[in-house]
């Protein structure tokens, strides 16, 4: 018996065994009115606050957030579609931290072994932000730190280890 050959389809998921990679950490439905092709995306912070990112349209994002309710913890970052029968929303979990520092909207700090820089908003700076320099410190002796203002003195946190 021959074996089968797959031909030019081999590397395609389920063929090989490899995953894809996930995007999501939760994903629901909701039958929220709106019309097919409508999107809407928001962050729901922690205290309860939504703050939508797009126009929602007739969207009432509350009901895509209750959608999503027992399925992620707060605060997360969520895009909806409308389908023609409902509304599919996705969410990914974030971090987010309250700063002092009202100077800029986006941070990148960089710790490396031999210097750390700061850029606010694409721009080189010599200002230190303490906040930042702590978040980092606690998750590796070298990283990077990238904080993006979602609402007034709260920012979206991300941190990579170098």
């Amino acid at each position: 018996m021959r074996p089968i050959d797959p031909g030019g389809h081999w590397l395609e998921a389920g063929i090989t065994g490899l995953a894809r990679q996930r995007e999501w950490d939760a994903v629901a439905t909701s039958d929220a009115p709106g019309s097919a092709g409508e999107e809407v995306e928001f962050v729901a912070l922690a205290d309860g606050r939504l703050l939508v990112n797009t126009d929602s349209g007739g969207a009432a994002p509350e009901s895509l957030a209750a959608a999503l309710e027992g399925a992620i913890d707060r605060p997360y970052r969520a895009f909806a579609v409308r389908r023609p029968e409902l509304w599919t929303v996705g969410a990914t979990a974030i971090e987010t931290a309250e700063l002092s520092f009202d100077r800029g909207d986006e941070f990148e700090l960089v710790r490396d072994v031999d210097e750390t820089s700061l850029r606010i908003d694409g721009m080189p700076t010599a200002e230190a932000v303490p906040e930042l320099e702590r978040i980092g410190e606690a998750r590796s002796a070298t990283y990077v730190v990238r904080a993006r203002r979602l609402t007034g003195a709260v920012f979206e946190i991300e941190v990579e280890p170098l």
